[in-house]
């Protein structure tokens, strides 16, 4: 019995006494602990143990299920994307009905008043001979009509953003007609002579058709010259309606005269606006052409 060493007959504590030397000082506690971080720092499908200690658990990737709200609001979100989607063709559609609908605006309906003023306008003033005090008084209150119309509805146009493409083409024609209907039926009754009547239609509508010659290089303004011209010439008209005598008739003949002489020299101011606005169109085009060959 005396030859057995003293670790074999120490029993387990004997072995435990035998394996702490053995193994370095190394306890089974540190060596679970140098395991587990050996493991822990092994790289893996995380890239480097770090990272594999500090990743989420599967609980915590899984995403949570979304609430009955949050889906009532992506399904809002979804109908309201496609609804954007379609919007441009809905937004043509209403923006075609409403320019459609502008045609009817108060600017355009009292320009189409004033057209059909023309023709009431001949009829008054041609009745009985052409010479009837009381016949003449109310074509004169249609022309009349018709001059107060052209001055508000291209304010209204213009002041409440009524503009269109009916109001640009009818207004001047509006014009034309009233001012060259009573100027012929006043030629023609012999209280005017031809010669004036064909200076100012003659210039009305060679102006007319000059804007659209240089319409391309730009837009001749409207001047006061021509404003004052218009006011001119309707007073002066006006005048020649009713049947005047006397000092008024008299006075009639002046202001028709003054409205001679502005409607040729405005005439021959638009002229050189043309010219000149022609002259820079036809340079600046020339201007672009060269920078794109360079």
């Amino acid at each position: 019995m005396t030859g057995v060493p003293a670790s074999a007959a120490g029993g387990p504590s004997g072995a435990r006494r035998a394996t702490g030397p053995a193994s370095g000082g190394v306890t089974p506690a540190s060596g679970r602990a140098l395991a587990r971080e050996a493991r822990d720092t092994a790289p893996g499908d995380f890239g480097d143990g770090r990272a594999r200690r500090d990743a989420p658990s599967p609980e915590e990737v899984r995403p949570a299920a979304p609430s009955s709200a949050q889906s009532s609001q992506g399904r809002a979100g979804t109908a309201e994307g496609q609804g954007s989607t379609r919007a441009p063709r809905g937004g043509k559609i209403a923006a075609a009905a409403v320019d459609q609908a502008s045609v009817w605006n108060i600017a355009n309906l009292l320009t189409m008043l004033r057209l059909l003023l023309v023709p009431a306008f001949v009829m008054l003033m041609l009745a009985d001979g052409g010479y009837d005090p009381a016949w003449r008084s109310l074509a004169w209150a249609a022309f009349a009509v018709a001059m107060i119309t052209d001055l508000f509805d291209g304010h209204l146009a213009r002041t409440y953003n009524l503009v269109t493409d009916f109001g640009k083409i009818a207004d001047p024609i509006a014009d034309k007609a009233i001012m060259g209907a009573a100027l012929i039926c006043l030629s023609a009754l012999g209280d005017l002579p031809w010669w004036v009547t064909g200076v100012i239609l003659g210039r009305e509508l060679g102006i007319t058709l000059l804007r659209f010659l240089v319409i391309r290089y730009g837009v001749i303004p409207a001047s006061r010259g021509g404003k004052l011209k218009t006011l001119t010439q309707g007073v002066a008209v006006g005048m020649y309606v009713l049947a005047l005598t006397g000092w008024l008739a008299t006075l009639r003949w002046w202001v028709m005269a003054a409205a001679v002489v502005l409607t040729v020299a405005t005439g021959l101011d638009y002229v050189k606006q043309a010219i000149v606005l022609r002259s820079q169109g036809i340079a600046e085009r020339k201007a672009a052409l060269e920078e794109t060959e360079e």
